[in-house]
């Protein structure tokens, strides 16, 4: 896959694509259709290059600056779940004001229809673009009938939940997370939700308690509400590896605060490894990977009590994930 984040790298060969628009957050099952129809319309039209183009930062960052936008997929991470899911070229908008303000027309005439000039646009059913999201489909069909490129529109996908069918989107999968239910997060992304870090150094509480874990520091991503989790674990010494990389290592993993032996409450993201022939991990990255909620954070009353809960704890998880 080519990346092309400046204009002083855009390929000639791209022109005539068939192309998809949009922040590509999580690149759930939603995404990954979308990307399956744009391959099949350009086999359609006759060949062709698949390209997306999305944004970076996120645009609620550079519209809303006072608001820390997390994301479920940094930028690097996104781009190669995109290039999996069968994306030859990725455009990357790096967001601006002034881009983020272009009226619908202007966005397809003087940018579009300049650069990529493509030969399909692919979006769902809720795409809108331009300033203040004011075009939607009915604004993209009529700015493809004016300027030569067929638009193709994307049914949403859908999962039940409680019975209920719920459609697939970013937003949907953050408040799964939130609430902790990694499961349907899985379910929605089509694998795993991925956290990933480096190691760094924590309290040395878990080795004290026969239990050691490895604390990560993450910033951009979103994470999911406080609680143990069964989950999988990948290491290596760079980030760049994680973003492919499936060891499949068994773990325990630990949000929250430190609520039992200390006053102030700093949130920590911990994983306890089952394997215990990794060696000293300090220092690598680390990707978590949540299988399945097991239980809220709470305060123990002695230090043997969390003891026996964590081993309790580890037996759960290790059921979870041998089943």
């Amino acid at each position: 896959m080519q990346i092309i984040d400046t204009f002083e790298k855009m390929d000639k060969d791209i022109r005539g694509c068939c192309l998809t628009i949009g922040n590509f957050d999580g690149v759930h099952i939603g995404h990954q259709e979308i990307i399956r129809v744009v391959r099949q319309t350009a086999e359609r039209l006759g060949g062709g290059p698949v390209a997306a183009m999305t944004f970076d930062p996120h645009p609620a960052a550079i519209l809303h600056p006072d608001q820390k936008a997390k994301v479920l997929t940094p930028l690097p991470l996104r781009t190669k779940l995109l290039e999996v899911a069968g994306v030859d070229y990725l455009i990357v908008l790096k967001d601006d004001y002034r881009t983020l303000t272009l009226s619908p027309q202007d966005f397809v005439v003087n940018f579009l229809m300049a650069t990529v000039a493509p030969k399909a646009v692919i979006e769902g059913e809720d795409f809108h673009f331009g300033y203040g999201r004011s075009g939607d489909i009915d604004t993209l069909r009529q700015l493809g009938r004016d300027y030569g490129f067929e638009v193709v529109i994307i049914k949403p996908q859908r999962l039940v939940f409680d019975k209920a069918p719920e459609r697939i989107s970013s937003t949907m999968i953050r408040h799964l997370l939130y609430k902790g239910d990694v499961s349907n997060a899985a379910r929605s992304l089509g694998r795993p939700y991925r956290l990933i870090g480096e190691v760094v150094k924590g309290r040395g509480k878990g080795s004290e308690l026969g239990f050691p874990t490895a604390n990560i520091d993450t910033h951009e991503q979103i994470i999911p509400v406080d609680g143990v989790y069964a989950g999988v674990v990948s290491l290596a010494d760079s980030v760049e590896p994680l973003y492919t990389l499936n060891q499949k290592l068994p773990a325990i993993f630990s949000l929250g605060r430190a609520k039992t032996f200390v006053s102030e409450h700093p949130l920590l993201i911990e994983a306890h490894l089952f394997d215990e022939n990794v060696g000293d991990i300090y220092g690598k990255y680390l990707a978590m990977d949540f299988i399945k909620f097991l239980r809220t954070q709470q305060r123990f009353e002695s230090e043997q009590k969390l003891k026996e809960q964590i081993a309790k704890d580890c037996r759960v998880a290790q059921s979870v994930l041998s089943g």
